[in-house]
C-alpha cells in the first residue's frame, strides 16, 4: 500500500483528461459554429473510410441518483420520449448535411442518464433514424449504458438486434447503506437477471460500473460488492473515484462531508477492489478500468490501439466524434464543441433549425502537440519527445521521478508500476493551459 505522506501529497484537484485543453481553459470566445462545421467536414475527408464515432445523450431519468455528476433531467413522464428522438434526428441530419454524404459509423454509444429510460420501441425509432443516413462499419461497436433496475429482456432484445453487442451496467455498490445515500437501488439478483439474459440473446462484452469513496462505503461492504460481481464474471469494470463536487451538483448535498472516506480512507478502498480485481484474473487498463484477456479492451491495450475520448476508454480509434444531444460534446481533432446543458436551450435551438452548439475551442498547433502526449500517458503509459523532453515538463516530473511514479531519460517518460494510481497527476505536468491559469476556485474533483 502507498504510504500516507505519498496520498496526501498527490490527492490535489486534477482534470480527468478525457480531453485537452480540458473545458475550463477552452477559447470560448473565438469559437463559432460554422467554423466548427468546418472543421468537421475537413477532419472527415481526411479519414473517411476511418468512419466517425457517435456518441448520444439521452438525459432522461425517473429518479435522482445523488453521487451522480451526469446531465440528467428527472421526470416520470415518458411523453419526453419521441420529441426528444425528433430533436436528436434533426441534429444528426445537420451534421450529416455537412458531410455531405451518408457516413460510415465505427462507434454508437447511447449514455445518460438513463437510456433505458425511452421504452424499447423508441430506442429502435432512434437508431433506425440514425441509419437511415448512415452505414456500419464492418467492426463497429455498439454499446449503451443501462440501470439493471430497469432494463427488460425487450429492450436487450431490440438493441441487439440492431446490431448492440456490449452493455454497461451502473452498479456502484450493493451495499444497502450505501444505496440509500445514493439513492440508487438494484440488488444482485436483478444485475445477475440482466447480465445473463444479455448473455443468452448475444452480448459479447459486458461491463460493470463500480464507485469507490461513496457515503457510507466501507472495506467490509466493498468487499461483498466486489465478491458478487466477481461471481456473474462482467468482461470489463469501471472503478471510479467518486467525484465530491457538491457545488456543480446539488444533489451531493443529500448527505455531508462527515459521510464520505476521504484520504486515507478512500485510498484503502480503491487499493483493496483494485487488488481483489486483479486476484480474480482481471487486468488494469489505464486509469480506473479493468478487463479481462479475453476482451477487446484488453486486447487494443496490449496492442497499443487503447484510445480515450470524452466517452472514456475506447478500442475504436476515430478522430471525428459526434456528440448528439443536451450538454453532449463533439471532437473533431481539432476543434471540441459543446451542445446546451439544459433540454428546453436544446430543443429550442434544433426548433429553430440551428446547429445546437453552445460553446466549444479550436485546438492550436501547442494543444495538438499536448493533447497526443496526454493522450500517450493515458492510454500507453508512455510517451517520447523526438527533441528532447521540454525543461518544463522536466521540472513539473521531478517531484514524480523522485517518488518513482515516473521513470524518465532525455527523450522518454514511462509510468511506473507504482505510478498507475497517480495517472491524473503525471498528466497535469504537461497541462500548460493549467500551469498558466491556475484556478481560484475549485474546477476539478480529487485525483485520488
Amino acid at each position: 500500500m502507498e504510504s500516507a505522506e505519498l496520498l496526501k501529497k498527490y490527492n490535489v484537484a486534477a482534470p480527468r483528461y478525457t480531453s485537452y485543453p480540458t473545458v475550463p481553459y477552452w477559447d470560448i470566445e473565438n469559437f463559432n459554429a460554422n467554423g466548427w462545421l468546418g472543421s468537421v467536414a475537413n477532419t472527415y475527408a481526411g479519414y473517411k473510410e476511418e468512419g466517425i464515432s457517435l456518441y448520444i445523450h439521452l438525459p432522461f431519468c425517473e429518479s435522482l441518483c445523488t453521487y451522480c455528476g451526469c446531465n440528467t433531467r428527472i421526470t416520470k413522464n415518458h411523453s419526453v420520449e419521441v420529441p426528444y428522438i425528433l430533436a436528436l434526428l434533426a441534429e444528426w441530419d445537420m451534421y450529416v448535411g455537412a458531410l455531405r454524404e451518408k457516413p460510415k459509423l465505427r462507434e454508437i454509444h447511447l449514455g445518460g442518464g438513463t437510456p433505458t429510460f425511452f421504452s424499447a420501441e423508441n430506442l429502435g425509432l432512434l437508431i433506425n433514424g440514425i441509419m437511415q443516413n448512415a452505414t456500419l462499419a464492418s467492426d463497429a461497436e455498439l454499446s449503451f449504458e443501462a440501470h439493471p433496475a430497469n432494463t427488460t429482456k425487450a429492450h436487450l432484445t431490440a438493441l441487439y438486434q440492431l446490431g448492440f453487442r456490449r452493455l454497461s451496467l451502473g452498479i456502484q455498490d450493493f451495499d444497502p447503506k450505501v444505496q440509500f445515500l445514493i439513492n440508487r437501488f438494484q440488488t444482485p439478483a436483478q444485475v445477475a437477471r440482466v447480465t445473463c439474459e444479455a448473455r443468452e440473446i448475444g452480448y459479447t462484452s459486458i461491463n460493470f460500473d463500480l464507485i469507490y469513496g461513496l457515503p457510507g462505503q466501507s472495506i467490509d461492504g466493498l468487499e461483498r460488492t466486489i465478491s458478487d460481481v466477481i461471481t456473474m464474471q462482467p468482461d470489463r469494470i469501471a472503478f471510479y473515484s467518486y467525484a465530491h463536487v457538491p457545488w456543480l451538483k446539488p444533489g451531493q448535498r443529500h448527505y455531508t462531508e462527515k459521510d464520505i472516506p476521504t484520504g486515507d480512507e478512500k485510498f484503502a478502498l480503491y487499493q483493496f477492489g483494485r487488488k481483489l480485481l486483479l486476484e480474480a484474473g482481471y487486468e488494469d487498463v489505464g486509469m480506473d478500468h479493468f478487463a479481462l484477456e479475453s476482451d477487446l479492451l484488453f486486447q487494443s491495450m496490449a496492442t497499443d490501439k487503447l484510445h480515450r475520448n470524452f466517452m472514456g476508454y475506447t478500442s475504436q480509434h476515430t478522430h471525428l466524434l459526434i456528440g448528439l444531444g443536451v450538454s453532449s460534446i463533439s471532437d473533431s481533432w481539432t476543434a471540441f464543441a459543446q451542445n446546451p446543458k439544459t433540454v428546453e436551450a436544446y430543443l429550442d435551438k434544433i426548433a429553430q433549425k440551428l446547429l445546437p452548439v453552445e460553446k466549444g475551442h479550436f485546438l492550436t498547433d501547442e494543444d495538438l502537440s499536448i493533447r497526443k502526449h496526454i493522450l500517450n500517458i493515458m492510454c500507453r503509459a508512455n510517451t517520447a519527445y523526438s527533441e528532447g523532453i521540454p525543461e518544463k515538463v522536466y521540472e513539473r516530473l521531478l517531484p514524480l521521478l523522485r517518488d518513482k511514479l515516473v521513470w524518465v531519460t532525455e527523450k522518454e517518460i514511462r509510468i511506473t508500476t507504482k505510478g498507475k494510481s497517480f495517472l491524473r497527476n503525471v498528466c497535469m505536468a504537461f497541462d500548460e493551459k493549467l500551469w498558466l491559469k491556475q484556478p481560484k476556485t475549485q474546477l476539478f474533483s480529487s485525483s485520488i
